[in-house]
Protein backbone atom coordinates (compact mmCIF):
# COMPACT_ATOMS: atom_id res chain seq x y z
CA UNK A 1 0.00 0.00 0.00
CA UNK A 2 1.49 3.31 -1.09
CA UNK A 3 0.47 6.94 -1.58
CA UNK A 4 1.29 8.14 -5.09
CA UNK A 5 2.00 11.81 -5.71
CA UNK A 6 2.42 13.25 -9.21
CA UNK A 7 3.77 16.77 -9.57
CA UNK A 8 3.62 18.84 -12.78
CA UNK A 9 4.21 15.80 -14.97
CA UNK A 10 4.79 16.70 -18.62
CA UNK A 11 5.51 14.46 -21.61
CA UNK A 12 5.94 15.18 -25.31
CA UNK A 13 6.10 12.73 -28.20
CA UNK A 14 7.43 14.08 -31.51
CA UNK A 15 6.83 17.63 -30.34
CA UNK A 16 3.19 16.99 -29.32
CA UNK A 17 2.25 17.45 -25.67
CA UNK A 18 0.69 14.20 -24.39
CA UNK A 19 0.72 15.11 -20.68
CA UNK A 20 0.54 18.73 -19.60
CA UNK A 21 1.63 19.63 -16.04
CA UNK A 22 -0.41 16.88 -14.39
CA UNK A 23 -0.81 17.20 -10.60
CA UNK A 24 -2.48 14.32 -8.76
CA UNK A 25 -2.36 12.50 -5.44
CA UNK A 26 -3.73 8.96 -5.02
CA UNK A 27 -4.23 7.83 -1.43
CA UNK A 28 -2.87 4.57 -0.03
CA UNK A 29 -5.38 1.77 -0.54
CA UNK A 30 -7.45 3.77 -3.02
CA UNK A 31 -8.95 2.28 -6.19
CA UNK A 32 -8.43 5.18 -8.57
CA UNK A 33 -9.64 5.37 -12.17
CA UNK A 34 -8.20 7.31 -15.11
CA UNK A 35 -11.03 7.87 -17.54
CA UNK A 36 -11.22 9.69 -20.86
CA UNK A 37 -11.50 9.40 -24.64
CA UNK A 38 -8.88 7.66 -26.77
CA UNK A 39 -5.68 9.68 -26.97
CA UNK A 40 -6.37 11.75 -23.85
CA UNK A 41 -3.15 10.62 -22.10
CA UNK A 42 -4.51 8.16 -19.52
CA UNK A 43 -2.39 5.17 -20.61
CA UNK A 44 0.67 7.41 -20.96
CA UNK A 45 0.18 8.58 -17.37
CA UNK A 46 -0.19 4.97 -16.17
CA UNK A 47 3.02 3.97 -17.96
CA UNK A 48 4.89 6.81 -16.28
CA UNK A 49 3.72 5.52 -12.89
CA UNK A 50 4.84 2.01 -13.89
CA UNK A 51 8.27 3.29 -14.93
CA UNK A 52 8.01 2.48 -18.65
CA UNK A 53 8.31 6.17 -19.59
CA UNK A 54 10.48 8.97 -18.23
CA UNK A 55 8.81 12.41 -18.12
CA UNK A 56 10.22 15.52 -19.77
CA UNK A 57 9.37 17.45 -16.60
CA UNK A 58 7.80 16.80 -13.22
CA UNK A 59 8.15 14.14 -10.53
CA UNK A 60 6.48 10.96 -9.26
CA UNK A 61 6.62 9.97 -5.59
CA UNK A 62 5.75 6.66 -3.89
CA UNK A 63 5.21 7.83 -0.31
CA UNK A 64 8.38 9.87 0.36
CA UNK A 65 10.49 8.14 -2.32
CA UNK A 66 11.16 9.96 -5.60
CA UNK A 67 10.72 7.22 -8.26
CA UNK A 68 10.70 9.50 -11.32
CA UNK A 69 13.78 7.85 -12.80
CA UNK A 70 13.68 4.56 -10.94
CA UNK A 71 13.54 1.56 -13.34
CA UNK A 72 10.21 -0.25 -13.61
CA UNK A 73 11.47 -3.50 -12.01
CA UNK A 74 12.51 -1.62 -8.85
CA UNK A 75 9.17 0.11 -8.24
CA UNK A 76 7.30 -2.89 -6.77
CA UNK A 77 4.29 -2.34 -9.02
CA UNK A 78 2.17 -5.07 -10.60
CA UNK A 79 0.93 -4.40 -14.13
CA UNK A 80 -2.04 -5.97 -15.88
CA UNK A 81 -2.21 -5.31 -19.61
CA UNK A 82 -5.18 -5.12 -21.97
CA UNK A 83 -4.01 -8.15 -23.98
CA UNK A 84 -2.89 -10.04 -20.80
CA UNK A 85 0.63 -10.65 -22.32
CA UNK A 86 0.69 -14.30 -21.24
CA UNK A 87 3.36 -16.76 -22.42
CA UNK A 88 1.64 -19.44 -24.56
CA UNK A 89 4.50 -21.96 -24.12
CA UNK A 90 4.21 -21.85 -20.31
CA UNK A 91 1.44 -23.34 -18.20
CA UNK A 92 -0.67 -21.32 -15.77
CA UNK A 93 1.62 -21.71 -12.75
CA UNK A 94 4.73 -20.91 -14.80
CA UNK A 95 3.11 -17.73 -16.13
CA UNK A 96 2.18 -16.62 -12.63
CA UNK A 97 5.67 -17.48 -11.30
CA UNK A 98 7.49 -15.45 -13.96
CA UNK A 99 7.95 -12.28 -11.89
CA UNK A 100 9.19 -14.19 -8.86
CA UNK A 101 11.69 -16.15 -10.92
CA UNK A 102 13.02 -12.89 -12.38
CA UNK A 103 13.52 -11.74 -8.79
CA UNK A 104 15.33 -15.05 -8.07
CA UNK A 105 13.13 -16.04 -5.15
CA UNK A 106 13.63 -19.55 -3.63
CA UNK A 107 11.72 -22.36 -5.33
CA UNK A 108 9.70 -23.27 -2.22
CA UNK A 109 8.62 -19.63 -1.76
CA UNK A 110 7.66 -19.38 -5.45
CA UNK A 111 5.47 -22.47 -5.26
CA UNK A 112 3.73 -21.23 -2.12
CA UNK A 113 3.07 -17.74 -3.47
CA UNK A 114 1.87 -18.99 -6.86
CA UNK A 115 -0.58 -21.31 -5.14
CA UNK A 116 -1.75 -18.44 -2.94
CA UNK A 117 -2.21 -16.10 -5.92
CA UNK A 118 -4.17 -18.69 -7.92
CA UNK A 119 -6.46 -19.23 -4.96
CA UNK A 120 -7.05 -15.47 -4.71
CA UNK A 121 -8.33 -15.35 -8.29
CA UNK A 122 -10.28 -18.63 -8.00
CA UNK A 123 -7.98 -20.67 -10.25
CA UNK A 124 -6.61 -23.05 -7.61
CA UNK A 125 -6.07 -26.50 -9.09
CA UNK A 126 -5.49 -25.17 -12.63
CA UNK A 127 -1.75 -24.53 -12.36
CA UNK A 128 -0.78 -27.24 -14.87
CA UNK A 129 -3.22 -26.09 -17.57
CA UNK A 130 -1.90 -24.60 -20.80
CA UNK A 131 -2.95 -21.03 -21.55
CA UNK A 132 -4.72 -22.16 -24.75
CA UNK A 133 -6.96 -24.43 -22.66
CA UNK A 134 -8.40 -21.50 -20.71
CA UNK A 135 -11.38 -19.28 -21.46
CA UNK A 136 -10.92 -15.54 -21.89
CA UNK A 137 -12.08 -14.93 -18.34
CA UNK A 138 -9.65 -17.50 -16.95
CA UNK A 139 -6.76 -15.97 -18.90
CA UNK A 140 -7.70 -12.61 -17.43
CA UNK A 141 -7.47 -14.13 -13.94
CA UNK A 142 -4.04 -15.60 -14.71
CA UNK A 143 -2.84 -12.12 -15.69
CA UNK A 144 -4.26 -10.74 -12.44
CA UNK A 145 -2.61 -13.51 -10.39
CA UNK A 146 0.74 -12.76 -12.06
CA UNK A 147 0.42 -9.11 -11.04
CA UNK A 148 -0.58 -10.01 -7.47
CA UNK A 149 2.02 -12.72 -6.83
CA UNK A 150 4.89 -10.22 -6.46
CA UNK A 151 2.91 -8.55 -3.65
CA UNK A 152 3.05 -5.12 -5.25
CA UNK A 153 2.79 -1.81 -3.46
CA UNK A 154 0.60 -0.67 -6.32
CA UNK A 155 -1.50 -2.52 -8.89
CA UNK A 156 -1.76 -0.92 -12.35
CA UNK A 157 -4.51 -2.05 -14.72
CA UNK A 158 -4.71 -0.96 -18.37
CA UNK A 159 -8.25 -1.67 -19.67
CA UNK A 160 -8.11 -5.24 -18.30
CA UNK A 161 -11.73 -6.13 -19.10
CA UNK A 162 -11.99 -4.81 -22.65
CA UNK A 163 -11.58 -8.26 -24.26
CA UNK A 164 -14.29 -9.97 -22.20
CA UNK A 165 -17.97 -10.39 -23.03
CA UNK A 166 -20.53 -8.22 -21.24
CA UNK A 167 -21.59 -10.81 -18.63
CA UNK A 168 -18.01 -11.64 -17.64
CA UNK A 169 -17.08 -7.97 -17.46
CA UNK A 170 -19.79 -7.44 -14.86
CA UNK A 171 -18.57 -10.40 -12.78
CA UNK A 172 -14.92 -9.33 -12.92
CA UNK A 173 -15.67 -5.75 -11.87
CA UNK A 174 -16.80 -6.98 -8.46
CA UNK A 175 -13.94 -9.47 -8.13
CA UNK A 176 -11.17 -7.01 -9.03
CA UNK A 177 -12.49 -4.44 -6.56
CA UNK A 178 -12.82 -7.09 -3.85
CA UNK A 179 -9.27 -8.38 -4.43
CA UNK A 180 -7.84 -4.85 -4.29
CA UNK A 181 -9.64 -4.09 -1.03
CA UNK A 182 -8.88 -7.43 0.64
CA UNK A 183 -5.17 -6.98 -0.11
CA UNK A 184 -5.07 -3.30 0.82
CA UNK A 185 -3.71 -2.38 -2.61
CA UNK A 186 -3.36 1.06 -4.08
CA UNK A 187 -4.73 0.45 -7.57
CA UNK A 188 -4.83 2.66 -10.66
CA UNK A 189 -7.19 1.53 -13.38
CA UNK A 190 -7.34 2.93 -16.93
CA UNK A 191 -10.56 2.64 -18.89
CA UNK A 192 -12.80 4.47 -21.33
CA UNK A 193 -15.85 2.62 -19.97
CA UNK A 194 -17.83 4.99 -17.76
CA UNK A 195 -19.95 2.19 -16.22
CA UNK A 196 -16.79 0.39 -15.13
CA UNK A 197 -15.47 3.55 -13.51
CA UNK A 198 -18.73 4.55 -11.83
CA UNK A 199 -19.32 1.08 -10.37
CA UNK A 200 -15.78 0.39 -9.13
CA UNK A 201 -13.88 3.58 -8.34
CA UNK A 202 -13.28 5.23 -4.99
CA UNK A 203 -12.28 8.30 -6.98
CA UNK A 204 -11.63 9.03 -10.62
CA UNK A 205 -9.98 11.58 -12.87
CA UNK A 206 -11.48 12.64 -16.19
CA UNK A 207 -8.73 13.43 -18.70
CA UNK A 208 -8.80 15.27 -22.01
CA UNK A 209 -5.93 16.40 -24.24
CA UNK A 210 -3.30 15.48 -21.64
CA UNK A 211 -4.90 17.40 -18.79
CA UNK A 212 -6.94 16.47 -15.72
CA UNK A 213 -10.34 18.09 -16.22
CA UNK A 214 -11.98 16.91 -12.98
CA UNK A 215 -11.06 14.67 -10.04
CA UNK A 216 -13.55 13.33 -7.53
CA UNK A 217 -15.77 10.52 -6.31
CA UNK A 218 -18.16 9.02 -8.92
CA UNK A 219 -21.36 10.67 -7.53
CA UNK A 220 -19.62 14.04 -7.33
CA UNK A 221 -18.52 13.93 -10.97
CA UNK A 222 -21.80 12.51 -12.28
CA UNK A 223 -23.98 15.02 -10.44
CA UNK A 224 -21.65 18.04 -10.65
CA UNK A 225 -19.65 17.81 -13.90
CA UNK A 226 -17.06 20.56 -14.20
CA UNK A 227 -17.52 21.04 -17.94
CA UNK A 228 -19.73 20.05 -20.85
CA UNK A 229 -17.08 17.50 -21.90
CA UNK A 230 -17.25 15.80 -18.48
CA UNK A 231 -21.05 15.86 -18.41
CA UNK A 232 -21.44 14.06 -21.74
CA UNK A 233 -18.48 11.70 -21.23
CA UNK A 234 -19.57 10.38 -17.84
CA UNK A 235 -23.17 9.72 -18.93
CA UNK A 236 -25.99 10.64 -21.28
CA UNK A 237 -27.39 14.12 -20.81
CA UNK A 238 -29.54 16.77 -22.47
CA UNK A 239 -27.99 20.17 -23.14
CA UNK A 240 -30.05 23.35 -23.31
CA UNK A 241 -28.61 26.77 -24.14
CA UNK A 242 -29.79 29.66 -22.03
CA UNK A 243 -29.06 33.02 -20.48
CA UNK A 244 -29.07 33.88 -16.79
CA UNK A 245 -32.02 36.05 -15.80
CA UNK A 246 -31.49 36.38 -12.07
CA UNK A 247 -30.87 34.61 -8.79
CA UNK A 248 -34.16 32.94 -7.97
CA UNK A 249 -36.28 33.38 -4.89
CA UNK A 250 -35.03 29.96 -3.77
CA UNK A 251 -31.55 30.21 -2.27
CA UNK A 252 -28.87 28.51 -4.34
CA UNK A 253 -30.94 28.44 -7.54
CA UNK A 254 -30.99 30.61 -10.66
CA UNK A 255 -33.62 31.39 -13.27
CA UNK A 256 -32.40 30.71 -16.79
CA UNK A 257 -34.14 31.99 -19.92
CA UNK A 258 -34.39 29.46 -22.77
CA UNK A 259 -36.17 29.43 -26.14
CA UNK A 260 -39.17 27.65 -24.61
CA UNK A 261 -39.45 29.32 -21.22
CA UNK A 262 -37.69 30.01 -17.94
CA UNK A 263 -36.04 27.05 -16.17
CA UNK A 264 -34.69 26.99 -12.65
CA UNK A 265 -31.52 25.14 -11.69
CA UNK A 266 -28.37 25.02 -9.59
CA UNK A 267 -24.75 25.62 -10.56
CA UNK A 268 -22.24 22.78 -10.77
CA UNK A 269 -19.99 24.76 -8.41
CA UNK A 270 -21.35 26.41 -5.27
CA UNK A 271 -18.65 29.10 -5.44
CA UNK A 272 -19.78 30.28 -8.89
CA UNK A 273 -22.60 32.82 -9.24
CA UNK A 274 -23.56 33.38 -12.89
CA UNK A 275 -24.09 37.05 -13.69
CA UNK A 276 -27.37 38.39 -15.05
CA UNK A 277 -27.31 38.12 -18.85
CA UNK A 278 -24.46 35.57 -18.86
CA UNK A 279 -24.83 32.79 -21.49
CA UNK A 280 -24.86 29.34 -19.84
CA UNK A 281 -25.48 25.69 -20.68
CA UNK A 282 -27.98 23.53 -18.81
CA UNK A 283 -27.40 19.80 -18.35
CA UNK A 284 -30.30 17.48 -17.47
CA UNK A 285 -29.81 13.71 -17.26
CA UNK A 286 -32.48 11.66 -19.12
CA UNK A 287 -33.38 9.73 -15.96
CA UNK A 288 -34.01 13.02 -14.12
CA UNK A 289 -36.94 13.82 -16.43
CA UNK A 290 -40.38 12.45 -15.58
CA UNK A 291 -43.88 12.44 -17.06
CA UNK A 292 -45.23 12.78 -13.53
CA UNK A 293 -45.68 15.94 -11.51
CA UNK A 294 -42.74 17.42 -9.58
CA UNK A 295 -43.84 19.55 -6.65
CA UNK A 296 -42.39 23.02 -6.26
CA UNK A 297 -40.64 23.03 -9.66
CA UNK A 298 -41.29 25.36 -12.59
CA UNK A 299 -39.33 23.13 -14.99
CA UNK A 300 -41.84 21.91 -17.58
CA UNK A 301 -41.06 20.62 -21.07
CA UNK A 302 -44.17 20.43 -23.32
CA UNK A 303 -43.65 18.53 -26.56
CA UNK A 304 -44.33 15.43 -28.63
CA UNK A 305 -42.81 11.95 -28.52
CA UNK A 306 -41.07 11.21 -31.80
CA UNK A 307 -39.34 7.93 -30.90
CA UNK A 308 -39.83 5.14 -28.32
CA UNK A 309 -37.26 2.44 -27.47
CA UNK A 310 -38.40 -0.33 -25.11
CA UNK A 311 -35.56 -1.98 -23.12
CA UNK A 312 -37.51 -3.94 -20.52
CA UNK A 313 -36.27 -2.33 -17.32
CA UNK A 314 -36.57 1.09 -18.92
CA UNK A 315 -38.03 2.93 -21.88
CA UNK A 316 -36.08 5.59 -23.74
CA UNK A 317 -38.06 8.38 -25.37
CA UNK A 318 -37.00 11.16 -27.70
CA UNK A 319 -39.19 14.21 -27.27
CA UNK A 320 -39.29 17.30 -29.45
CA UNK A 321 -39.81 20.12 -26.99
CA UNK A 322 -42.15 22.83 -28.27
CA UNK A 323 -39.95 25.75 -29.44
CA UNK A 324 -36.99 23.90 -27.93
CA UNK A 325 -34.47 21.13 -28.46
CA UNK A 326 -34.80 17.39 -28.99
CA UNK A 327 -34.50 15.71 -25.58
CA UNK A 328 -34.02 12.17 -24.31
CA UNK A 329 -36.12 10.85 -21.41
CA UNK A 330 -35.51 7.54 -19.59
CA UNK A 331 -38.40 6.04 -17.65
CA UNK A 332 -37.38 3.28 -15.21
CA UNK A 333 -39.74 0.34 -14.60
CA UNK A 334 -42.40 1.75 -16.96
CA UNK A 335 -46.04 1.06 -16.13
CA UNK A 336 -47.15 1.94 -19.65
CA UNK A 337 -45.55 2.38 -23.05
CA UNK A 338 -46.02 5.80 -24.62
CA UNK A 339 -45.95 5.71 -28.40
CA UNK A 340 -44.90 8.42 -30.85
CA UNK A 341 -47.76 10.60 -32.02
CA UNK A 342 -49.31 14.03 -32.30
CA UNK A 343 -50.60 14.13 -28.73
CA UNK A 344 -48.79 16.65 -26.54
CA UNK A 345 -46.96 15.34 -23.49
CA UNK A 346 -45.41 17.18 -20.57
CA UNK A 347 -42.13 16.27 -18.97
CA UNK A 348 -40.83 17.80 -15.73
CA UNK A 349 -37.54 18.02 -13.82
CA UNK A 350 -36.74 18.90 -10.23
CA UNK A 351 -34.77 22.10 -9.74
CA UNK A 352 -31.80 20.21 -8.32
CA UNK A 353 -31.56 18.07 -11.46
CA UNK A 354 -31.07 21.07 -13.75
CA UNK A 355 -27.33 21.75 -13.60
CA UNK A 356 -25.96 25.08 -14.84
CA UNK A 357 -22.57 24.88 -16.61
CA UNK A 358 -20.27 27.64 -17.78
CA UNK A 359 -20.53 28.08 -21.52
Amino acid sequence: MVTITIQELTKRFSGSVVLSSVDLQIAAGELFFLLGPSGCGKTTLLRHIAGFYTPDAGKIWFDDQDVTRLPAHKRATGMMFQNYALWPHLNVAQNVAFGLEERKRPRREIEHRVSEALEQVKLDGLGTRKIQQLSGGQQQRVALARALVIRPKCLLLDEPLSNLDAKLRLEMRTEIRQICKENGLTAIYVTHDRDEALSMADRMAIMDAGKLIQVGAPPEIYLNPATRMVAEFIGETNFIEGRTLRESSREGFYDIETTFGVLRGRTNDETWQPASGQPVMLSIRPEALTFGSVLDSPNRFPGKIIDTTYLGAMVQYRIQVQNGPLMKVCEINPMELRLPGEAEVRVMAAMGDVVILRK
